[in-house]
């Protein structure tokens, strides 16, 4: 068999896996969810299961892969900006990395997987902060904010993507931007007095 036909052949393969894993997950429990009932929902056999991840949650790790850094650059469409439109568009960001893929989630399944997203979320805020507030303040002052930015718009996004608000995301964006922008201009100017 060629390369690209058992490349095509094994790609397919773990989209059905993926599809089976995100009916699944709206259906039940991700604790309760089993190799055989992600075998079945995908039509394979365990062993192909087997040949392409070593378990459920290698499989959820895939589904993951970079999509906090890709949702990030889509929102914000590659610009650092640390403006309140620079924050919001993180915010949504964050909010569209829980949602993804788009699964309307159990608790069980958030709960779960947030731990495991919570890393590379912050990571990449991290990253993304750091270059937009290098030229606006001291290295300490980079040292301190960064982190803190990066905690406070990841909670805002994790309280909407576990229905812990009634706000909408964009309210959730607008609020948790003017208070980070705002905050920190109020930071940084009364050091300077």
């Amino acid at each position: 068999m060629g390369t690209k036909v058992r490349n095509l052949r094994m790609t397919q393969t773990k989209q059905s896996l993926i599809k089976a894993f995100v009916n699944l997950v709206n259906e039940k429990d991700f604790e309760k969810i089993t190799i055989a009932d992600l075998t079945e929902g995908a039509k394979v056999n365990r062993a192909t299961f087997y040949a392409h991840f070593n378990d459920k949650y290698e499989l959820l790790d895939y589904i993951v892969g970079d999509s906090a850094s890709t949702a990030i650059v889509n929102r914000t469409k590659g610009e650092i900006k640390f403006d309140q439109e620079g924050i919001a568009q993180l915010v949504l960001a964050l909010c569209d990395f829980y949602q993804h893929p788009r699964i309307n989630c159990r608790r069980s399944y958030v709960a779960l997987v947030v731990p495991q997203l919570k890393d590379k979320a912050i990571k990449e805020l991290n990253a993304y902060l750091l270059k937009g507030l290098e030229s606006l303040c001291s290295q300490d002052e980079l040292a301190l904010y960064t982190p803190v930015f990066a905690q406070m718009i990841h909670e805002s996004a994790f309280q909407w993507a576990t229905g812990n608000t009634a706000l909408d995301k964009d309210e959730i964006a607008k609020k948790i931007a003017l208070l980070v922008v705002n905050g920190f201009r109020s930071s940084v100017s009364s050091l300077i007095k």
